[in-house]
């Protein structure tokens, strides 16, 4: 068994971990092997809100700050399309227990193209500021039982920009990625759910969630993924339109893809709809790429279904395990934060950050 200086030593000489069972988790990535029982105070909640979307970063200080959708929990879940902002809470440790601060992102009118709902935060810490990608929309504020599909389709994504994790946060007139002029792009209707990564040559790769006008509507569709890239993290990025994560037949495979570089090559985590990628149904499912634009399923591709097993050996089989973001210690994964629906409906959701074993 490697261990303590020798399994230091190790990594910087091959920059690979060894895992508990024995197998590599550089090249040889399974992190479905490295889940372990969630602790009970790295459930995130709040009796009036329901939460979604935890990304965190680490300030210079040691203090965790996760940027997390909310909205009033009266209003019912379909209400994060109207009514979510960017909120802000801070623990000691990427497990928590987190305390909510204040409000990162808040409404600021109609009139803007983000000015009744922030959503679908990503943070991360590129050239001395951090900057948090979001979602954002307007329309007619109004909360409904089904989705408000106004809202829905005038999704576009943004990114905020702070010298330090407590804000004030910089929001731009413009989305940083906008729908397509052209009527037949993969993305001619809407944009949303990013994901940001410093590329190992410099610059920033984006992954994030498109529609397309061909289908029905309100939906139309299909729903698909894209990249784009850029010099700088505030943009401007430049698309490419070769969609990812699709399935053939199917017009909405998969969502919520973390992207991140590690060692040799990109990697996501990425919602699998159904199970077209993994075999299991709704869960987790593992993706690889060597330039972060052509993507193919990894060597372990499985994840996560949708059941948690908690520190008492409980185990919860929930209606959602969602949008997936992966907290890195020197650069091997150490925790998946997820959004949790407990049952149909998904009334009272919440945030858990799953601890990851990557050896010892």
């Amino acid at each position: 068994m490697i261990t303590g200086r020798i399994l230091l030593v190790f990594v910087l000489l091959t920059g690979v971990v060894k895992a508990a069972d024995g197998e590599a988790v550089g090249d040889d990535l399974d992190i479905g092997t490295m889940i372990q029982p969630v602790p009970v105070k790295a459930k995130f909640c709040d009796p009036e809100y329901d939460i979604w979307c935890g990304s965190m970063v680490r300030s210079d200080d040691g203090k965790c700050h996760l940027y997390y959708s909310r909205w009033p929990r009266k209003l019912g879940h379909q209400a994060w399309v109207t009514h979510s902002e960017v909120a802000h809470a801070v623990a000691d440790n990427p497990f928590g227990p987190y305390k909510h601060v204040d409000v990162a992102l808040p409404a600021r009118g109609k009139d803007f193209w983000d000015g009744l709902c922030t959503h679908n935060p990503t943070v991360i810490k590129a050239n001395g500021k951090y900057c948090i990608y979001y979602m954002g929309n307007t329309g007619d504020g109004q909360a409904t039982k089904g989705l408000n599909w106004v809202h829905r389709n005038n999704q576009r994504i943004g990114v905020a920009v702070a010298i330090t994790p407590d804000g004030p946060w910089q929001r731009f007139d413009k989305p940083v990625i906008d729908v397509s002029a052209d009527a037949d792009a993969p993305d001619a209707l809407m944009t949303s759910n990013p994901s940001v990564t410093p590329q190992p040559g410099g610059g920033f790769l984006m992954v994030y969630k498109a529609v397309a006008k061909k289908g029905k509507p309100p939906f139309y569709g299909p729903v698909t993924h894209l990249t784009a890239t850029s010099d700088s993290p505030t943009g401007p990025f430049k698309k490419n339109y070769h969609t990812i994560f699709g399935k053939e037949g199917v017009t909405f495979a998969a969502e919520d893809p973390f992207v991140w570089y590690g060692k040799d090559r990109y990697w996501a985590v990425v919602k699998d709809n159904a199970g077209h990628f993994t075999n299991r149904g709704k869960s987790l499912a593992l993706f690889e790429s060597k330039d972060g634009l052509d993507w193919q399923l990894a060597k372990h591709p499985f994840v996560s279904t949708t059941e948690i097993t908690w520190a008492d050996g409980s185990k919860q089989k929930m209606d959602a395990l969602e949008r997936p973001q992966v907290w890195l210690e020197n650069g091997i994964p150490a925790v998946l934060f997820c959004a949790v629906g407990e049952k149909r409906g998904r009334d009272g959701s919440f945030n858990i950050q799953i601890p990851l074993k990557a050896g010892k």
